[in-house]
């Protein structure tokens, strides 16, 4: 429990009935928005697929995902998706979907190394989204109108729940600012990345921070990221390297900065190869998800992922993601949390 924020004179808003009607309102005219304003529209996503063809995502390479073996295909293993970020391009594939259209799906995941914490659980739902673009769009001045139309959806449902629940009030500014973690690392060069993500979204309330994966100049990467589904090597419109980045506002219930959104313009062949040699990861060129981009079989995209619970905690101002969704915690933990006025589901 060493990242959990016990917040000073906390009191919910909703009660759990109001609550689970806010959750159903938030999702319901999110869903729609972001549809609407990127064009998508809903395909079923799996749980699990199967080990070794290269479509999980490996986030920061280092969390492991969870794994079954399959009776009927000898025992084959399979794994619970940690996100859909190259399935979904896949599907792009499969869908024959033209540029400027995409898909999103509904993504559950089990992420077992999650530590636990007010926003981080070991059940994950998100909106993963992904659309097809043509080569010119692939630019920062493109990521950013996207990122644009995101957050003003974001906005839009805000309102809508202030409306519904009067006690619950607006804190969301009209625009989201942009800023490349480097130059981030300039401004704060002695602070942790973290840290630095606090001071920028405290000054202006909503950040899009571009390029998540390479190194900086101080010899790290701001966070970690697969080598093989956002391109952050590619050299951008400002001459900064990555075409892609993470939603971030400022939440006072909590008093730090919060991720609603990772999100990004995808590799092509180039920035692929780029990168998995950067990682180290040359062998899985010959894995199936990889073969296919290889082999110019899958399109130009851009996508993320939106937490849903994350969202929902945000617009109802929870203190902690366990108000919004039902999951497992520590006892510890959940002590403290009816002693703080926030019971877990």
């Amino acid at each position: 429990m060493t990242n959990f924020i016990k917040p000073t004179n906390y009191k919910a808003l909703l009660d759990r009935r109001q609550t689970e009607q806010g959750i159903k309102l938030i999702k319901d005219f999110f869903e729609q928005n972001l549809s609407t304003e990127l064009r998508l529209h809903r395909v079923t996503a799996p749980l699990f697929v199967l080990k070794g063809l290269g479509i999980n995502d490996d986030l920061n390479g280092v969390e492991r995902p969870v794994t079954f073996p399959i009776k009927d295909l000898d025992d084959a293993r399979a794994e619970v998706v940690h996100s859909l970020a190259k399935w979904k391009r896949l599907t792009l594939a499969e869908y024959e979907i033209e540029p400027g259209y995409g898909v999103y799906t509904d993504m559950n995941a089990i992420r077992a190394d999650e530590e636990l914490d007010n926003i981080h659980s070991l059940y994950v739902d998100q909106w993963d989204w992904e659309a097809v673009i043509t080569r010119k769009d692939r630019t920062v001045a493109y990521l950013k109108d996207v990122v644009r139309r995101i957050y003003h959806a974001i906005r839009r449902t805000e309102y809508l729940v202030c409306e519904s629940y009067r006690q619950i009030k607006p804190f969301l500014p009209s625009d989201i600012h942009f800023i490349h973690s480097e130059e981030l690392l300039q401004m704060y060069p002695n602070l942790t990345a973290k840290e630095r993500e606090d001071e920028i979204c405290k000054k202006y309330g909503a950040v899009f921070l571009i390029g998540i994966g390479g190194d900086l100049s101080n010899g790290e990467p701001h966070d970690g990221r697969a080598p093989d589904y956002d391109d952050w090597s590619t050299v951008g419109d400002n001459g900064l390297k990555g075409l892609n980045g993470d939603i971030l506002v400022w939440y006072p219930v909590l008093g730090r900065s919060l991720e609603l959104s990772s999100m990004g313009i995808r590799v092509d062949k180039e920035a692929l190869l780029r990168q998995l040699e950067i990682a180290g990861k040359t062998e899985r060129k010959d894995l199936f998800f990889h073969q296919q981009l290889l082999n110019d079989h899958l399109p130009l995209s851009i996508g993320g992922g939106i937490g849903q619970s994350r969202l929902c905690l945000m617009l109802l101002h929870k203190a902690h993601i366990g108000e919004i969704q039902a999951s497992i915690w520590p006892e510890e933990m959940r002590e403290e949390c009816k002693r703080l006025g926030m019971p877990l589901i």
